[in-house]
């Protein structure tokens, strides 16, 4: 296959084979200086771990292709895609003493498309700003480990799989995570550390026709209908619908919305399956430019299904603008429908970006060294999302980006608690009417905000901006034609992954006709393809860092929850959100090890979700020790 726009580029793969002997030496200076200090502090079980060599090879990074944007491309950036592939045959040993335990990785393979934008342009040496590398959609990643069995019997360590630990790393390298490379003053880059989304997607997953019958009867000589559902794919954020059962016209009529950082090369993907109890049928796909959906605006019409002999699904795709301007909120609001008395619920009519900087001068113990290990947990209705882990400190800096979906801001507070997580105690609070957004200049607030219920001087500093969306009309001749849909690669059934039948329901939603916002469901682990047997997951239930983290898309600890229970609708009526944030934050206790006991006969692994729609609960058994 031939892709026009896309250049060898043989020259950067000898600079990096010249170079790779010295970027080996600043991964292994990274290795120990920044992640084994980091690792030791995590958790009281690893204060023993050491990094006993770190060693990536002789066989370099390679780039096969590069592509460079022209076109829908600000004039302060320059954006190249690298096509990067290493195949290394690296040695990195780690020991836990204290456990006698001794694990490695023996070989890394990883191949992508990786993004690298190149701003902000400046008139002085060294002409960029700041360099950005991230990847459009969770690369190919496989890890040779050495040990991994013996490590995973750690306390806090056995919630988790190789399969696990593999999701969550690729997820860390998928956009919105980002690495950045500042190259000029911090004052020059301070836009980059508070990254505004080129738009949202409002997708209405409608109605499908005509679909082929996979289910069977007779041993394959009566065909009979299929239980249709959908996945659907913007960057790393993944959405599942409902299924209906024994349907080959099924209707959905279910809304989600996602956020979009980077359309130029990124697109709108979905597949539909047919459920079934051992492995499901492949039912076709479609893949949307969403450079193009971005120029329609609005598009809602039929798609041919690619991949399969048959089958067409309705879509309509609304493309919002995050505007500045809170003169257009009243008629958001009122093209959303959105109920005075239900502030929390429905279609979103605005964006809350939040930077979250640091703190300063928070309460420490009355005990020598008893600083705290300070997190925020924050929350707008029954949407709550929740930072990293700053640990023996009482002036941390966590520099992280989070995002809410918001119904009504007219009525809606953002609330905020500083907790420590050694103690499980408040460090303080405060509380935010997002109506003040409104009547700030360009609706953004970025100061030191004083805590309550804390010390006299603590603060915590923000940044917080409220964008509304915006769908902007454009007149079409009748016969106007686009080219939305694109060719999705071929896949053969070997290579195609399938959804994985387990884990937890990912988000809170509210029952009846105007339910949350729908939340994607980040880093979905999969199982092989339809052509191979099923295998037993080994993949215990997956670590819930957060409450609700899944809402944003501006993640640095994605959660990864496999996708099986459906994704909560705009328009669906699925589950009840406090149920949901109580189940998430047991869950999260159990994978921290905070609830575990002992456990004189063994242990044994399992896998329990409730099924709203079958109204069953169901228990996967998958091991015991």
């Amino acid at each position: 296959v031939h892709f026009p726009d896309t250049e060898r580029a043989e020259w950067l793969n000898k600079t990096v084979k010249h170079m790779w002997p010295f970027i080996c030496q600043f991964i292994e200076k990274l290795f120990r200086e920044t992640i084994e200090p980091a690792v030791r502090g995590a958790n009281t079980h690893l204060g023993t771990f050491s990094f006993t060599k770190v060693d990536m090879g002789h066989q370099p990074l390679r780039v096969n292709g590069v592509k460079v944007y022209t076109e829908n491309v600000d004039k302060r950036q320059i954006i190249l895609d690298l096509q990067v592939s290493f195949v290394g045959n690296c040695e990195v040993d780690l020991e836990i003493k204290r456990y006698f335990c001794r694990a490695g990785v023996k070989s890394i393979q990883i191949h992508g498309t990786m993004r690298v934008i190149l701003e902000p342009l400046i008139g002085d040496m060294p002409l960029v700003g700041a360099l950005s590398l991230f990847f459009l959609r969770k690369p190919l990643l496989e890890i040779n480990w050495t040990g991994l069995t013996n490590l995973l019997d750690i306390p806090g360590l056995n919630g988790l799989s190789d399969t696990i630990i593999s999701d969550i790393i690729s997820n860390y390298l998928v956009l919105p995570n980002r690495i950045t490379v500042p190259l000029v003053s911090e004052v020059q880059i301070d836009q980059l550390r508070f990254p505004i989304p080129k738009g949202v997607l409002r997708i209405h997953f409608i109605e499908a026709q005509d679909l082929q019958g996979k289910d069977t009867y007779l041993k394959g000589l009566v065909k009979g209908k299929s239980d249709p559902y959908g996945i659907i794919r913007v960057g790393n954020q993944i959405f599942q619908s409902k299924v209906i059962k024994e349907s080959l016209s099924p209707k959905w009529n279910e809304v989600y919305e996602a956020l979009v950082y980077e359309h130029p090369g990124q697109e709108l993907e979905i597949e539909l399956f047919d459920e079934d109890p051992d492995k499901d049928d492949f039912l076709g796909s479609l893949m949307i430019d969403l450079t193009e959906v971005e120029k329609e605006r609005l598009l809602d019409e039929w798609f041919t299904l690619d991949e399969v002999p048959r089958g067409k699904l309705h879509l309509k795709l609304e493309w919002l603008t995050l505007l500045p301007d809170a003169s257009h909120l009243d008629k958001v609001l009122t093209n959303i429908r959105a109920d005075k008395d239900q502030a929390n619920d429905g279609l979103s009519s605005a964006l809350l970006i939040l930077y979250l900087d640091s703190a300063r001068n928070l309460p420490v113990g009355k005990k020598i060294n008893s600083n705290p290990n300070p997190l925020v947990q924050m929350s707008v209705g029954h949407k709550a999302q929740e930072s990293k882990i700053r640990y023996k400190t009482n002036e941390p800096v966590w520099e992280e980006n989070f995002t809410f979906f918001i119904h009504n801001p007219k009525r809606q507070d953002l609330e905020v608690e500083v907790k420590d997580e050694q103690h499980q105690c408040s460090l303080g609070s405060l509380r935010i009417s997002l109506s003040q957004l409104l009547t700030s200049e360009d609706m953004t607030v970025n100061q030191r905000f004083q805590l309550s219920n804390s010390g006299p001087n603590s603060t915590l500093k923000m940044k917080i901006a409220l964008r509304v969306l915006h769908l902007e009309m454009q007149e079409r001749p009748p016969n106007h034609q686009h080219s939305a849909q694109v060719k999705r690669p071929s896949i053969s059934k070997e290579g195609r992954k399938m959804p994985v039948k387990s884990q937890v329901s990912a988000s809170p939603a509210t029952s009846g006709s105007s339910t949350a916002p729908s939340t994607p469901i980040i880093g979905a682990i999969e199982k092989p393809g339809a052509e191979e047997k099923a295998q037993p997951s080994e993949a215990g239930p997956p670590a819930q860092h957060d409450l609700g983290r899944g809402t944003s898309s501006l993640l640095t600890s994605p959660s990864h929850t496999s996708i099986k229970e459906p994704t909560p609708s705009i328009a669906s009526d699925i589950s009840l959100p406090i149920a949901t944030q109580e189940l998430r934050q047991r869950l999260r206790q159990l994978e921290n090890g905070t609830m575990l006991g002992q456990s004189p006969l063994g242990q044994i692994q399992l896998t329990i979700r409730h099924s709203s729609q079958r109204n069953k609960l169901i228990v996967v058994v998958h091991s015991c020790r």
